[in-house]
């Protein structure tokens, strides 16, 4: 649909996407709460958690969702790179359990160096996601930068009893995660020239699609914990979601759902540099089980995804209506949990084989 630029847009950086997220254990410091922190009661969720965006109360049984995310791009193509910015910052809302209801532009773009008309088509493939999520992309600002730089801050609004956090989760709640993984993986093969031709369609499919059931889950008590796999990969999502649940989880390595060739690309030892980031912050609380690929899942399960699934932690007796309702959002692939929350053992997260010891 639009053009690569004789200069690709990925070369301006050296992670693209999600994976250019400032790592997991430096956020931490940055984001790290002080003792004069201002309180307002009406802001019922903001930094405390890491969660996927701030909600605040309206004081009539509504909540206003707030969030903003951009990136460098993920891919060469503007249009496309656009429309999978916007879908990924639009994705913080559904992973709050809300509807999507404005959007601005966040665009940094390299006047001298990109012509002007590749960044309108960026705008362009931000308008069709937000055409899709049925949202108006209603202005934003820009500035001139080194390198191009695309995003959106999105509002959102939910009624307060179905906020979902990412914590919040119980033991013996199901996991279900509505997307493949590998992006980062696929799109590190893609900048590289390595990607094959019969894997791109799937790479850009899931990166652009919507996570539009965020605003259904937002009506189901049975979902206790929810979030968007991004930057951190499963891994740190997951990580995330059992510390503020103060509880465990087991992951069957077998029920994972991998994008077209992304076993190939690792055995290449192709992926993102964040990669060794995210592990290095998490790996402290892994335990691999025997029968568990090891040299594979230590790339694949801290991978940065961008626009990645959604994380769902289902009370058991809830599971059959979530998985009615994912079928009539066509997730007919991921209709299988991919683990549990448990209690805490001696390791935070364990790592199955198979959901059969």
């Amino acid at each position: 649909m639009s053009q690569v630029t004789e200069t690709p847009l990925t070369s301006f950086t050296r992670n693209t996407g999600c994976s250019c997220k400032i790592a997991p254990q430096v956020l931490e410091q940055i984001i790290k709460p002080g003792s004069g922190m201002d309180i307002f009661p009406q802001l019922l969720v903001g930094n405390e958690s890491l969660d996927d965006a701030a909600v605040m109360d309206l004081g009539n049984g509504s909540g206003l969702i707030a969030t903003t995310d951009f990136f460098t791009p993920i891919v060469d193509e503007p249009f496309e790179y656009g429309k999978i910015a916007a879908a990924n910052a639009i994705s913080d809302v559904y992973a709050m359990g809300g509807k999507p209801i404005l959007a601005l532009a966040i665009l940094g773009w390299p006047v001298d160096t990109l012509p002007a008309e590749l960044a309108a088509e960026v705008i362009e493939g931000a308008r069709a996601a937000c055409r899709e999520a049925g949202i108006p992309l209603a202005g934003g600002h820009s500035i001139d930068t080194t390198d191009p730089i695309f995003g959106l801050t999105v509002n959102g609004m939910i009624p307060i009893e179905g906020i979902k956090k990412n914590k919040g989760g119980k033991p013996g709640d199901l996991l279900f995660l509505t997307k493949p993984i590998g992006s980062g993986i696929g799109s590190t093969a893609r900048k590289r020239g390595l990607l094959k031709a019969e894997h791109n369609d799937a790479l850009l499919q899931t990166m652009c699609s919507l996570n539009r059931i965020g605003e259904v889950l937002g009506t189901m008590k049975g979902i206790h914990a929810l979030t968007d796999v991004t930057g951190f990969g499963l891994l740190g999502h997951l990580g995330e979601m059992t510390y503020g649940s103060e509880c465990g989880a087991e992951i069957y390595y077998d029920r994972l759902k991998l994008l077209p060739g992304v076993s190939e690309y690792i055995q290449q030892r192709i992926f993102p540099d964040s990669t060794t980031r995210n592990w290095s912050r998490y790996q402290s609380d892994v335990q691999f089980e025997k029968g568990v690929p090891v040299a594979e899942a230590f790339t694949l399960l801290p991978d940065p995804q961008t626009n990645g699934g959604l994380l769902i932690a289902v009370a058991e007796d809830s599971a059959e209506l979530l998985k009615e309702k994912m079928v009539e959002f066509e997730l007919n692939d991921h209709l299988l949990p991919i683990g549990r929350l448990t209690e805490i053992g001696a390791k935070r997260i364990v790592i199955r084989p198979s959901e059969q010891l």
